[in-house]
């Protein structure tokens, strides 16, 4: 048995509503076990045997299945994520916000750093190892270069960003 965690896409956004408690039952439904949701905004963590392919195609499934939306999902191996907060690059500070953007395909996180051009004073954007860093001042993640391009439509598909924050949470 494997500890896993979905990052879900757009949840609780856009009109796209699941509860909680609702995530954690169409989980349990597949099989998987130890199922906790992390604040209302697609984040699992839960138990499974099986691969990485298998069981993402299984949950964007069986969302699609249960909530009627277009589910995509990043998965990945809980005992990486401490790596990936661990490995944040940049200094924290009371007014800026952190965020780590995960890919379901590597090659996404190519495009979305291609023939960028860095402006440092507002925002910070490094790659990790399957992860991109970003700090933004508060009040800017929605209107800065990086953010603009993150939300794309080309990555609806196969990006997701979380709160570094949130991440604590998820370990």
């Amino acid at each position: 048995m494997t500890r896993w965690i979905a990052l879900l896409r757009g949840v609780n956004v856009n009109g796209i509503t699941i509860r909680s408690a609702d995530l954690a039952e169409t989980f349990r439904g597949l099989g998987h076990e130890d199922v906790r949701t992390v604040l209302a905004s697609g984040n699992v963590v839960f138990t499974a045997t099986g691969d990485a392919t298998a069981i993402k195609a299984g949950v964007e499934h069986a969302l699609r299945d249960r909530f009627g939306y277009d589910a995509w999902i990043v998965l990945l191996r809980h005992d990486d994520l401490a790596g990936i907060v661990d490995g944040f690059p940049f200094r924290s500070a009371p007014d800026r916000h952190d965020y780590v953007v995960f890919a379901s395909e590597t090659a996404a996180l190519d495009d979305l750093l291609a023939d960028r051009t860095p402006d440092d004073p507002v925002e910070r954007v490094a790659r990790g190892d399957g992860v991109v860093y970003w700090s933004c001042p508060k009040g800017s993640s929605t209107d800065t270069a990086f953010a603009r391009r993150a939300a794309a439509a080309r990555f609806k598909r196969t990006t997701t960003t979380r709160n570094t924050n949130t991440l604590r949470k998820l370990l």
